[in-house]
């Protein structure tokens, strides 16, 4: 024991003393939530290009009911087919917007000419507003003031409530959504970088002979143990300190902007937009942060933590197996995808499936499973999960670890002293059955 023990002080301590490592410890967090403040400030900034329309409207129906936006600008043209075709060459900007004389409801018969492809947005704006001006012309038709109709506009906003033992509390499911998806990517990451770092330090040893060394005083499953705990608590160090450093920064940024200034301009923002909100004066961006703070982080970041440590040490050492099994980095792909498909195949159905589908029979079955629950039970955890479900997977998933061991080990003892040979599934069955 004392051995695994040195093996393990060595490992962790070799690593969290690189700068690489306290750097990008305090790093992360700042990128993450610059980059996600960055994406937040350009979507609401919109995009600075101007689009140039010229509308040729041979219907005398719309030319005038088109009114222009931030990204584009309408101007009415006399000048026929050809004619405006000419006048859009000379410039990349413009575009010709040609509505024919009779065009029939679906509006199939408008064309738009450019000398490039238009974006979704442009088209999408050309077609709302032709939509709304059709609309309001059919509805003068069937005798309906569209005046009338364009002031009844009932505004629903559900306030989800979550019946507890404790009574009712607050449940928003797009904070839910996100912090699952968060958990998501971040196992799936981890499992790969940590597992890799694994996979190469093995490799590493091998082919610089030091295992010839080392397996003289230590036994070979002591020694990927040793290095399996050590990257993970490795792994498990720098979560700790992205989670503080992130809960620090989002608290940080929720004070600054519940300051008496910023409801102040959160109040005239949402008295000129004359936009009511269950929360008030309170600004999107505060409703986030809010959102996120309801959330039962004392249960989620304790969870993660299992997932992360039980999910890292069922992978870590079936990298290891592959590492000692090859000579270089460049032999393990084909080792390496039948082990991370059911990660792959979890990660993509996070997204499109098990986020939106949380109590279905599918993911229910991928949060029990070991070799893909530290990714779908972290996707489900924030929307609620009973507590024997819970259990059950983080019991398989200790087990899961356990059995993957004792099989990497056995191919580990053997793979780690074999040099200059091509491995295969048949040599690693070979090497599996060997006897002590």
């Amino acid at each position: 024991m004392n051995k695994v023990l040195l093996i393990i002080k060595r490992e962790y301590l070799s690593r969290v003393k690189k700068k690489a490592f306290i750097v990008m410890t305090f790093l992360v967090p700042i990128l993450l939530i610059g980059m996600y403040a960055g994406i937040g400030y350009l979507t609401m900034q919109g995009g600075d290009t101007v689009n140039f329309v010229s509308v040729l409207d041979e219907s005398g129906n719309f030319a005038d009911k088109l009114h222009d936006t931030e990204t584009v600008h309408f101007l009415s043209t006399e000048k026929n087919l050809e004619q405006a075709k000419k006048e859009i060459k000379q410039d990349d900007s413009f575009f010709l917007l040609r509505i024919p004389k009779q065009p029939d409801s679906s509006m199939r018969q408008v064309q738009l000419y450019s000398q490039k492809k238009p974006s979704f947005s442009l088209t999408g704006t050309i077609e709302e507003q032709i939509k709304e001006t059709m609309k309001a012309r059919m509805l003068v038709d069937a005798g309906i003031d569209p005046e009338v109709l364009q002031r009844i506009k009932p505004e629903v906003i559900i306030q989800s409530k979550e019946l507890t033992e404790e009574g009712e509390q607050d449940s928003n499911s797009a904070a839910a959504y996100g912090i699952g998806a968060a958990c998501a990517v971040l196992i799936y990451m981890s499992l790969f970088i940590y597992g890799a770092q694994v996979m190469r330090g093995v490799i590493e040893e091998k082919t610089n002979r030091i295992i010839e060394v080392v397996i003289s005083s230590v036994k070979p499953f002591q020694l990927m143990l040793g290095k399996i705990i050590g990257i993970g608590l490795v792994g498990l160090t720098q979560f700790s300190m992205w989670i503080l450093l992130t809960l620090a920064l989002t608290t940080a940024a929720s004070t600054f902007l519940t300051s008496d200034k910023s409801k102040k301009a959160n109040t005239e923002v949402a008295g000129s937009m004359q936009l009511q909100t269950p929360q008030g004066d309170q600004s999107p961006i505060v409703g986030a942060v809010k959102a996120f703070e309801a959330l039962p982080l004392g249960s989620i970041i304790p969870v993660f933590l299992t997932y992360f440590l039980g999910g890292y040490l069922l992978y870590s050492a079936l990298f290891a197996a592959v590492g000692s099994a090859v000579d270089s980095e460049t032999e393990t792909q084909q080792f390496m995808f039948p082990i991370t498909l059911p990660l792959l195949f979890t990660y993509i159905l996070s997204f499109s499936f098990i986020i939106n589908n949380p109590d279905s029979t599918l993911s229910f079955w991928l949060s029990i499973i070991p070799i893909t629950s530290p990714i779908a039970m972290m996707v489900r955890f924030p929307f609620g999960v009973p507590a024997w479900e819970l259990g059950l997977s983080i019991s398989l998933l200790i087990a899961g670890f356990i059995f993957t061991t004792w099989v990497a080990s056995r191919i580990y003892r053997v793979g780690i002293l074999m040099y200059g040979k091509k491995s295969s599934y048949k040599e690693l069955a070979k090497w599996f059955f060997y006897k002590e």
